[in-house]
């Protein structure tokens, strides 16, 4: 990395300016969208009269507290952990395998966490009554996740190394057999199963409550803090794993903190919030193409970009059919699906942006 003296303008080639706009910029709309979150919902409740009335001694009203500090506020904070965990994660991954279109559902979290989920919702019912109550589905989808994740690490991991190869076919394979036993649960689930099945399968924070959040914050904060310290050596894995090596970076360390933190991170978000997909693959892509592949900032911009358009999918899931909603997989889905097309047109030439 090039010095660049106090005073003398950077080049043109060196973006660390722009990184840093762009983080500030990125800041202040994840406060926007959130300060947004907590205005907009089907009740009329408005936080700027709840704050008002606790600056000024008053009595808040039940429901408006209720509204606010038991539904709006976790759900905000929920949206923007879960959010900068995918986002983050993806980034890794993206880093780890050098390749931009990488996916946090590599490494088969995505795929464990589904199954887990499905097995809790379908055979719940064979378990003692009251076992784990509601937080068996979110439990059974953690203990999925981490479950195939270190499957792959032991089936891509000989004599202490890990293949990075043999790590993205393993978990192509993996997520075909959690698929299979997943149809064969969804073949079996009656009638009101095969709703919660739906409802799980395409992501939602309705469910968000303080109790999740202190069960899942944890691991996505560990995960998030945990993140920014590899920035280095995914700089370094960039020029490949034997120049990274020779310019002193733990390889095989390296790849076995990635995989434990992306599958944390991952799986603590599916766990508690269920299939929300391109958040992983979109926000760290675009990123890149925006202000450039050093992890450094890329990692930071990647959590407060995911985290502001969970937040702002999740309004837009709130708002559009209100007082319904949407879930927020749709959303998501709607938001990076095009721009994923245009992506893979954009690398083979077709759109020339």
């Amino acid at each position: 990395m090039v010095a660049i003296s106090p005073g003398i303008p950077a080049p043109d080639w060196d973006r660390r300016p722009l990184a840093r706009r762009t983080t500030l910029a990125l800041a202040m709309a994840l406060a926007a969208v959130a300060v947004l979150s907590l205005a907009v919902g089907a009740a009329g409740t408005s936080p700027w009269g709840v704050f008002a009335d606790l600056l000024a001694g008053r009595e808040v009203a039940l429901v408006d507290r209720v509204v606010l500090f038991e539904i709006r506020l976790p759900r905000l904070a929920m949206g923007a952990l879960v959010g900068a965990s995918l986002a983050v994660s993806g980034a890794v991954m993206q880093g780890l395998f050098r390749n931009p279109l990488a996916d946090p559902g590599l490494v088969g979290v995505s795929a464990g966490a589904g199954l887990g989920a499905i097995s809790a919702i379908v055979l719940g019912g064979l378990l003692p009554a009251g076992l784990l109550g509601f937080h068996a589905v979110p439990v059974a989808a953690f203990l999925g996740g981490w479950a195939s994740t270190l499957v792959l690490y032991g089936i891509a991991t000989r004599r202490g190394r890990t293949s990075v190869a043999t790590m993205l076919l393993g978990g192509i394979a993996l997520g075909a057999l959690a698929g299979a036993l997943s149809g064969i649960l969804v073949y079996m689930a009656d009638d009101d199963q095969l709703r919660d099945l739906t409802f799980w399968g395409l992501g939602s924070l309705a469910g968000a409550t303080w109790a999740k959040l202190a069960a899942a914050a944890p691991l996505m904060l560990l995960a998030l803090i945990a993140a920014p310290m590899l920035a280095r050596g995914l700089n370094g894995l960039a020029l490949g794993e034997t120049a990274a090596f020779h310019i002193g970076i733990p390889v095989q360390r390296l790849k076995t903190v990635a995989i434990l933190t992306v599958a944390g991170a991952t799986g603590a978000a599916v766990a508690v919030s269920g299939g929300i997909g391109f958040v992983g693959i979109v926000v760290p892509h675009l990123l890149r193409l925006a202000t450039g592949p050093d992890h450094r900032a890329l990692l930071v911009n990647a959590a407060l970009l995911g985290a502001t358009l969970l937040i702002l999918a999740d309004i837009i899931a709130r708002v559009v059919i209100a007082p319904a909603e949407l879930p927020i997989g749709i959303v998501t889905a709607v938001l990076g699906g095009p721009f994923f097309l245009w992506i893979l047109l954009r690398k083979r030439g077709v759109l020339d942006l």
